[in-house]
């Protein structure tokens, strides 16, 4: 589980405010997400309960995912 405490910084990072600089803001997630994988190889166990976790922000609809800044459901909303 020593891999998981470079993987867990990457959920804390807020978002940006601004709308203009939430595609730069993921294409550094990615990046980094990417970096991450390839440099240190983290264990199967780590992988999968930070994937999970991810899935599990993004899907529960609080607007707090990584990759995109809203639900689609808040988009046909308006």
């Amino acid at each position: 589980m020593y891999c998981l405490q470079w993987l867990i910084p990457v959920l804390l990072i807020p978002k940006p405010v601004n709308p203009a600089l939430v595609n730069t803001h993921v294409m550094f997630m990615v990046l980094y997400l990417i970096g991450f994988f390839l440099e240190r190889k983290p264990c199967t166990v780590c992988s999968v309960v930070f994937l999970v976790t991810v899935i599990l922000i993004c899907y529960s609809g609080i607007g707090n995912c990584l990759f995109w800044n809203q639900c689609e459901t808040e988009k046909y909303d308006s």
